[in-house]
């Protein structure tokens, strides 16, 4: 599966963009375990008290996926792209 990730996030991993193993039947929860395993320092950046930070933005294929209702349970397809935004400020 296909992360890009953003600001502080890319930093922490050390790269934008990632790709992780998961399985034919996976969903966004497990896609979001496989970069924490490969990249530990993202999950204090991303979950608070088991639960993804107020400020943190996830996508699947453009789309905020807790918008349509099925958060971490959306079931994913090959070749979609998952993103991760923390807050962007710019003037």
């Amino acid at each position: 599966m296909h992360w890009k990730l953003f600001a502080t996030l890319a930093e922490a991993a050390g790269e934008r963009e990632v790709d992780v193993e998961v399985e034919p039947d996976a969903n966004l929860g497990d896609a979001l375990a496989a970069l924490f395993d490969r990249y530990p320092a993202l999950e204090d950046e991303i979950i608070e008290d088991g639960e993804i930070r107020d400020h943190i933005r996830l996508l699947r294929n453009g789309e905020d996926p807790f918008v349509a209702g099925d958060g971490l349970d959306t079931a994913l397809d090959e070749g979609d792209e998952l993103a991760a935004f923390p807050p962007v400020s710019g003037g």
